[in-house]
C-alpha cells in the first residue's frame, strides 16, 4: 500500500526521462506530479500512461491563468483524461471557471496562493500589493476556497494558518518547497520538513529534486515515506 501523501515531481524534461524515473523509484510511490516543463515534451501522454497502464494517481502542475472562458475550456479538455489534481492560479474568477470545465469529473482543482520560490522582494518587483507573505497567503487562500478551489498550493510555512481558516474544513492542502533534512534548498524559499508539513495540516507533500537528483531516485523516496510514517 503506497503513502499517497508523498507526490514526487517529474521535473525531467521529457516523457520518457519521466517514466524511467517513475519505474526506477518504483511501487512504493503512487502519486507523481507533472508540470508545465514536460508539456511540451510529451508530459499529458506521460500523464495518461502512469494513470491508466501503471495505477498511479496524477497531478498536473499547469498553474493555468487565463480569462474565465478560456480556462473552462482548457480545463474541459483535460478532465477527459482522468486526472487527480489540477493547479490553476488562485484569483477568484480562475478559481470559478476551473471547476465550472471540471464539472462531472472527479479532477481536483488546486488554487496556487503564492509560489514557494518567491519571497517579499519578488512581490515588490512585480507590484504585488504591501503585506506579509503568509498574511497574502491566507487571504488568497480563502478567497479561493470561497469561488470553490478543492485545495490549495502553499508552502509548508502557512499550511497550519491555512488550516486553521473555517473554509479550510474539507478542503486540501498541497505543500510543494518540501525538503528532507539536509537537503539543498534550490530555488525554495519558504521550505519545511515532510514531517513538520504533514503535522502542520498538509494533506500531500510534493518533493522533486531532492528524490530525482539522488544517486538513487527509489531509496530517496523511501527515506521521505520513512519519515512520514513516523509524522
Amino acid at each position: 500500500m503506497t503513502d499517497d501523501r508523498l507526490i514526487v515531481a517529474l521535473d525531467v524534461p521529457n516523457a520518457v526521462a519521466g517514466l524511467n524515473l517513475a519505474e526506477r523509484i518504483g511501487a512504493d510511490v503512487g502519486f507523481y506530479k507533472i508540470g508545465l516543463g514536460m508539456l511540451t515534451g510529451g508530459g499529458l501522454a506521460l500523464a495518461n500512461e502512469l494513470k491508466q497502464e501503471h495505477g498511479k494517481r496524477i497531478f498536473l502542475d499547469m498553474k493555468l491563468f487565463d480569462i474565465g472562458a478560456t480556462v473552462e475550456a482548457a480545463v474541459r479538455g483535460l478532465a477527459q483524461f482522468d486526472l487527480d489534481f489540477l493547479t490553476v492560479h488562485g484569483d477568484p474568477h480562475v478559481v470559478r471557471a476551473a471547476k465550472e470545465g471540471a464539472a462531472g469529473s472527479d479532477m481536483k482543482i488546486l488554487a496556487v496562493t503564492i509560489l514557494t520560490s518567491l519571497d517579499r522582494a519578488d512581490l515588490d518587483a512585480a507590484l504585488i500589493q504591501p503585506g506579509d507573505v503568509q498574511d497574502l497567503v491566507i487571504t488568497r487562500a480563502g478567497r479561493a476556497f470561497e469561488a470553490g478551489a478543492d485545495g490549495v498550493i502553499a508552502s509548508p510555512q502557512e499550511a497550519a494558518a491555512i488550516r486553521a481558516l473555517p473554509e479550510a474544513a474539507g478542503r486540501l492542502i498541497v505543500t510543494p518547497g518540501v525538503r528532507p533534512a539536509g537537503a539543498a534548498l534550490g530555488d525554495q524559499k519558504r521550505v519545511a520538513t515532510p514531517a513538520q508539513a504533514i503535522k502542520d495540516g498538509a494533506d500531500h507533500i510534493v518533493v522533486g529534486r531532492p528524490i530525482w537528483q539522488a544517486p538513487d531516485p527509489a531509496e530517496a523516496a523511501q527515506s521521505v515515506l520513512l519519515e512520514l510514517s513516523r509524522a
